[in-house]
């Protein structure tokens, strides 16, 4: 009979510890999917950058000079190109929410160009996290940048 009672208190003992240890494996497993889901969004969004400098600096160099000229249909095909991951401008955007506004093309001088964007980063999570100590959210949105310079080149 303490053999049943014995195996009966180690089952009940099982179930204190998993529930003790579910939610911090839950947070750990989240955490890390958020980290890979924070590290595609900003790889995506760097190499979309990347592709439209590279762009720019082999179409902004004009005439016999070699002056940097960043007229609006190029401006609009860097933009555009960032955001679509195409110049047609088809198909979804590479990230949820990001549009040409979020994209600037610079003219940097000594024959350099500039194209930078700014994503908003949208969490798994929501938009906050519940702050039990003064009654408010915790934001988690934040801002992923990404910039690259070039020579522009002929």
């Amino acid at each position: 009979m303490d053999r049943n009672r014995n195996k009966a208190a180690q089952a009940g003992l099982a179930v204190v510890e998993f529930t003790i240890a579910l939610p911090l494996l839950l947070l750990l497993l989240l955490s890390v999917a958020e980290f890979g889901r924070v590290f595609h969004q900003y790889n995506t969004l760097t190499r979309a950058v990347h592709d439209s400098a590279r762009l720019v600096a082999s179409q902004a160099l004009r005439g016999q000079a070699g002056t940097v000229n960043l007229d609006a249909a190029l401006v609009a095909t860097a933009r555009t190109l960032v955001v679509y991951g195409n110049t047609a401008g088809t198909g979804a955007a590479l990230l949820p929410g990001l549009t040409t506004g979020n994209v600037t093309v610079r003219d940097l001088g000594g024959g350099n160009i500039a194209v930078s964007a700014t994503y908003n980063y949208q969490p798994m999570i929501g938009s906050g996290i519940p702050d039990m100590v003064q009654g408010r959210q915790i934001p988690t949105r934040f801002r992923l940048t990404a910039e690259v310079v070039m020579r522009a080149i002929s």
